[in-house]
């Protein structure tokens, strides 16, 4: 097991970063990786296979740390408990977290089931998204440029661990997903069958939009087969995140 480094600067070079990758929804864009936080977080993280850079642990937890996330560990920092306050994104902070390098890049699986963001901006509607997609067997998303950040704090922890299953891509251009070769399904409000009615195609792609104004008209000349979500208690629309979960779910039957 890797021994600890003991930290008790707050102007060490690490903390300086981690204070941004906690606060800055796309500082890990410029550092390569990125940091979570938490029991949760953490142990998800391993479970996928993750080996974090580094563990970051306040003196206060060091002793009682799970053995598992010291091995998985390439290098132990240990802080006083005040300079951990410092550096977590969460009102009540966790006491130990992970620096995660992110992951390589990959190309685009033509032929995966996938979800596409179309400009979902809030990041709790993201990290909800991704938690339904990881639950309903859709293994790549793939967000246009106008998204929230996949990889951002928040993101992160709307996530709950559902980052490390998925192969992510963002920034796209909507010329990216030529490179699909799955139907694209759309939801409207105005057109296309009640989503349990339809024949609904596996794998496929399902496309999300913008919290406000829906998917793009460019995206939508893209679709294949369009879907509606009955709503019969009246409401004008659905938040975006629930409207995956619906959809997702839907598709998902088709592997019961």
């Amino acid at each position: 097991m890797t021994e600890p480094v003991f930290i008790s600067s707050r102007e060490n070079a690490l903390l300086k970063e981690l204070r941004k990758l906690s606060t800055d929804n796309t500082a890990y864009r410029k550092a390569g990786r990125f940091w979570i936080e938490g029991d949760h977080l953490c142990g998800a993280a391993l479970t996928r296979g993750v080996q974090p850079a580094v563990l970051v642990a306040s003196e206060s937890f060091w002793p009682l740390a799970p053995v598992e996330y010291a091995r998985a560990a390439i290098k132990i920092v240990v802080i006083p408990d005040g300079l951990f306050r410092e550096i977590s994104g969460l009102e009540s902070p966790a006491r130990v977290g992970f620096v995660v390098d992110l992951p390589a890049a990959a190309a685009i699986d033509p032929d995966a089931a996938t979800v596409i963001l179309d400009r979902v901006q809030d990041a709790g509607n993201v990290g909800s998204i991704l938690r339904s997609a990881g639950a309903f067997g859709f293994r790549q998303v793939l967000a246009l440029k106008g998204a929230a950040a996949l990889w951002s704090p928040k993101v992160l922890r709307a996530g709950m661990g559902a980052h490390f299953g998925l192969q992510l891509h963002e920034g796209l251009e909507l010329a990216d997903l030529d490179a699909l070769r799955v139907p694209l399904v759309v939801t409207s409000s105005h057109q296309g069958d009640l989503v349990q009615r339809l024949d609904l195609p596996h794998p496929c792609a399902w496309a999300m939009g913008h919290e406000g104004q829906g998917v793009s008209e460019a995206l939508m000349a893209r679709a294949t087969v369009f879907a509606r979500i009955g709503q019969p208690g009246g409401e004008e629309s659905l938040n975006v995140a629930a409207a995956a979960a619906i959809c997702l779910h839907a598709s998902s039957l088709k592997l019961a």
